[in-house]
């Protein structure tokens, strides 16, 4: 595993990674691996969730049952939210929680529950 790298890196990179590879192969690639479990061990919590967050997600979408191998990870929580940096530029910008607040109300729920606001991981280029 390589140096960690800022998050919003880390977050595009899976996002593209599941648009390159496909929902299927993405899911299948990350619960044969030990990347979630290596992530945990270096305690690399945010990152650890995003993926498992992005795996229960594309589950979901995708009508297949949850790998119950993370359910005790499934009960952790950020102690405190993550949002995307633009977002907090808005919020600093206008001087306002307002952006904050709107992103909460798009957040995708898998990624929530973890403390991650996220409203889409599709839209990438």
């Amino acid at each position: 595993m390589e140096e960690r790298m800022d998050f919003e890196i880390f977050k595009s990179n899976i996002c593209h990674d599941v648009k390159r590879k496909g929902d299927l192969f993405f899911i299948k690639n990350i619960l044969n691996s030990e990347y979630i479990i290596e992530l945990f061990k270096r305690k690399w919590y945010p990152e650890c969730l995003y993926v498992l967050a992005m795996v229960d997600y594309l589950s979901k979408e995708n009508n297949i049952p949850l790998c119950n191998i993370y359910d005790e990870l499934r009960n952790s929580k950020l102690e405190e939210l993550i949002y995307p940096r633009g977002v907090m530029l808005m919020s600093y910008l206008e001087k306002s929680n307002k952006p904050k607040k709107q992103m909460l109300k798009e957040a995708i729920p898998e990624f929530l529950k973890y403390g991650i606001v996220e409203a889409e991981i599709r839209n990438v280029y």
